[in-house]
């Protein structure tokens, strides 16, 4: 889990410093190597690592768009991750998803910019799971303010009629997008949602690694036995602003110097070295970790960007209506029609 998150960290971090290169001192949210929006997920590290060291790769996890810890935890390809980020042809998906919509088919991971859509495709996989006769199980990662979109909801019911293989996991770091929770939401624990649906709500109340990693376990052990579907809730902090750019001119400054003084990363180092794990073995794997992301960086930028004209593929359309062609050189044939 360690790994996991100084992996985690390292990466944001250097995301952050290649999105912000020519982006200043007039932010320009189209220009450097790294378009369009950036959402960073440091200080959220304890989740992803806590939940995903009990998966493998046949389990489904879907995540929001704030997605590299959960991402790097599932074991999705680092390089062609980094690749999809700037956009280049060997990325995920062609260069063309970006970081808010990567997939990994290899070890069942997708993430979506929608608020909540994650929900409903992690239920599907839990119910395709189940129908197979298989002991592979899905997990949500969703934020505080998804809890209230209607297809969580949905989401919630369908998983407990069926009795599906499932967990669904709350990343609360107090703040959705600039609105304090307690503005939008009506409960302050949010895996008190469970209670309407007849499963268990947990709540893990401190961006602990090890607490989330044993309420995980009794959660996804649950949903591999058979015994269906669970709602966690782990509370993490929000390092950065909602997106890079973010000025976050509503936050108070007390907020966030409070998510700074508590860090899971130095809480699980600071766990690690009571267990007798010496500094030197700490600082090997700090290294690894650093040396694989750089890797991976440079390997991206490397790495040739997309022809224009395959904007044109890998795309869903419906055709004009009575058109029969499907090859372009075939003219305007239907489409006058």
């Amino acid at each position: 889990m360690y790994d996991d998150m100084v992996t985690a960290r390292r990466y944001e971090e250097r995301l952050q410093e290649e999105y912000l290169e020519g982006k200043q001192p007039s932010f320009d949210i189209s220009a450097g190597p790294i378009p369009g929006e950036l959402h960073l997920a440091a200080g959220h590290e304890a989740s992803g690592a806590g939940v995903c060291a009990h998966l493998r790769d046949d389990d489904t996890v879907t995540a929001p768009h704030r997605p590299h810890h959960v991402a790097v935890a599932k074991g999705v390809d680092l390089k062609r991750m980094t690749a999809e980020i700037f956009g280049r042809e060997t990325g995920l998906c062609r260069g063309k998803g970006g970081h808010m919509h990567l997939f990994d088919p290899d070890v069942n991971f997708a993430c979506s910019g929608i608020i909540a859509e994650g929900c409903p495709p992690a239920v599907g996989a839990a119910m395709a799971a189940k129908k197979r006769n298989t002991d592979a199980v899905a997990v949500a990662f969703l934020g505080e303010g998804a809890i209230d979109q209607g297809g969580f909801f949905e989401s919630l019911n369908l998983a407990s009629v069926h009795d599906l293989p499932v967990v669904f996991v709350i990343e609360d770091n107090d703040w959705a997008i600039s609105m304090p929770k307690e503005r939008v939401t009506d409960v302050e624990n949010g895996a008190d949602r469970a209670g309407g649906f007849d499963l268990p709500g947990v709540r893990v109340d401190h961006d602990d690694a090890v607490a989330v990693h044993e309420a995980a376990g009794e959660a996804v052990g649950r949903a591999r036995d058979g015994n269906g579907p669970t709602l966690l809730e782990v509370q993490v902090h929000r390092r950065m602003g909602h997106f890079m750019g973010d000025a976050e001119g509503y936050r108070p400054d007390a907020d966030r110097e409070r998510a700074e003084a508590r860090d899971s990363v130095e809480r699980i180092e600071a766990d690690l070295a009571d267990y007798g794990v010496d500094d030197d073995e700490l600082a090997a794997i700090r290294e690894r970790a650093e040396s694989r992301v750089e890797e991976a960086i440079e390997w991206a930028k490397e790495q040739p960007e997309p022809d224009p004209g395959q904007a044109y593929e890998d795309v869903f359309t419906n055709p004009v209506g009575g058109a029969a062609a499907t090859d372009p050189s075939a003219g305007a044939a239907g489409g006058d029609d």
